[in-house]
C-alpha cells in the first residue's frame, strides 16, 4: 500500500466516512490494517472466482465420446443371430412337418429343402422346432427331426439325446432307444449326464423291464454317476420285482438319502427317513 502523506491528510478528503484530517496516527494504522485485510480477502475471493470461471478440460470428455463411437462402429467377424428370426424358422418347420405324411423319405426331403438356401445349418431354429414338437406331444415328428439332425452331424448334445429317448419312450420304440443308449455309452464314455441315465431307467421302468433297469444302473456305477431320488426308487423297485431283497436293502442303504421332506402345516419340513440303518 502506498504511503500516505501529510498533505493528503490535510486535503479535507474522507476515507470510508472518516474525515482524514482528524485521524490520528493510531487510527491511520488501524485503518490501514483493516484495508489490507479486506484487500487480501478480496484477492482470495477473486482468485477463487477465477478458478471457478476457468475453462473446462474437454480432452477427457472428447476421449470418452471417441471411445463410445468406436464401440458403436466396431466390426466383428461374426453376425448376431436374431432370436425372433430363428423362432419364425422353427414355426415354419413345424408347419411343414405337420402337413406331411408320416414317411421318412417325405420328411427328410422337406427338411433338406428347408435348409437348401442356408449358408450354415440352422441349429437354433431346429432345436426350437424340437421343443415345440415336444410340447405338442408330436413324438413321431420329434423322432424324425432328431434323427435327421443327427444324420447331418448336428445337435450331438445330451439335450437332443434326452429328447429323442423321451420320444422313443412315449412312442413305444424301446429297441431304437436301446440302440441309441448303447451308442451314447460307447461314444461319450465319461460325459454322460445323470439326467440321461435317469431318462433311460425311466424308459425301462415305464415298459416293465426291471432287468434292463439294473443294467443301466450298473453302467451308472461304472461311470461314477450318482442316482437321484427318483432313480433310487425305480432301481429299488426293480430289485424287488426280480426277487433280490438283499440287493435291494444294500442298494437303499447306500444310495437313499438319509433325510426327506414333508409338508406340515403349509411348511416344508426336513425329517429323518424310517428304517435308516446307516
Amino acid at each position: 500500500m502506498a504511503q500516505v502523506g501529510v498533505g493528503w491528510f490535510s486535503s479535507g478528503c474522507s476515507y470510508r466516512g472518516f474525515p482524514l484530517q482528524k485521524l490520528t496516527s493510531s487510527a491511520v494504522h488501524a485503518t490501514t490494517k483493516k484495508v489490507t485485510s479486506v484487500n487480501y480477502i478480496d484477492c482470495s475471493n477473486n482468485h477463487r472466482n477465477r478458478r471457478s470461471l476457468a475453462p473446462l478440460n474437454t480432452s477427457s470428455i472428447e476421449k470418452k465420446s471417441n471411445k463410445k463411437q468406436s464401440r458403436e462402429t466396431e466390426h466383428h467377424l461374426w453376425m448376431k443371430r436374431d432370436s425372433a428370426e430363428s423362432g419364425h424358422k422353427a414355426l415354419n418347420l413345424v408347419h411343414i412337418i405337420s402337413e406331411l405324411p408320416n414317411e421318412k423319405t417325405a420328411v427328410y426331403g422337406a427338411l433338406d429343402k428347408w435348409t437348401a438356401w442356408e449358408t450354415e445349418f440352422p441349429l437354433i431354429a431346429a432345436a426350437k422346432a424340437l421343443r415345440i414338437l415336444r410340447q405338442r406331444s408330436r413324438w413321431s415328428h420329434v423322432i424324425q427331426v432328431a434323427k435327421w439332425m443327427l444324420s447331418k452331424g448336428q445337435g450331438l448334445t445330451m439335450g437332443t439325446y434326452d429328447t429323442l429317448l423321451l420320444a422313443f419312450d412315449m412312442d413305444g420304440r424301446v429297441d431304437e432307444a436301446e440302440t441309441l443308449w448303447n451308442m451314447i455309452v460307447h461314444t461319450h464314455t465319461r460325459s454322460i449326464s445323470r439326467r440321461l441315465c435317469s431318462r433311460m431307467i425311466s424308459l425301462y421302468h415305464h415298459h416293465h423291464m426291471p432287468d434292463k433297469v439294473i443294467e443301466v444302473f450298473a453302467d451308472m456305477e461304472e461311470l461314477g454317476v450318482k442316482p437321484d431320488e427318483d432313480t433310487v426308487k425305480r432301481v429299488a423297485r426293480a430289485f424287488q420285482e426280480l426277487g433280490q431283497e438283499e440287493n435291494e436293502k444294500l442298494f437303499v442303504n447306500k444310495y437313499q438319502c438319509k433325510w426327506k421332506y414333508l409338508h406340515f402345516n403349509g411348511e416344508r419340513v426336513k425329517v429323518k427317513r424310517d428304517g435308516w440303518n446307516g
